[in-house]
């Protein structure tokens, strides 16, 4: 099972009761960056993501699909 990227990161920022302005200062983002990752946006910067992610232990990386 996986989940959306949106949905992991609005559901750690709660997690760690931050706002969307906390997590964008203490990740060093934009307010609108944050806001338009967690709704999903298709087209963001990876370094900025994986700055967010680095919060939480997390970063982007490549998973080969398998063949099904």
């Amino acid at each position: 099972m996986s989940i959306s990227l949106s949905v992991f990161i609005k559901g750690k920022r709660k997690q760690l009761k931050l706002t969307q302005p906390d997590l964008a200062e203490r990740a060093g983002v934009g307010l609108r960056f944050v806001r338009e990752l967690e709704q999903g946006k298709e087209s963001v910067r990876m370094d900025k993501v994986n700055q967010v992610l680095a919060l939480f232990g997390s970063e982007l990386g490549v998973v080969t699909k398998q063949d099904v």
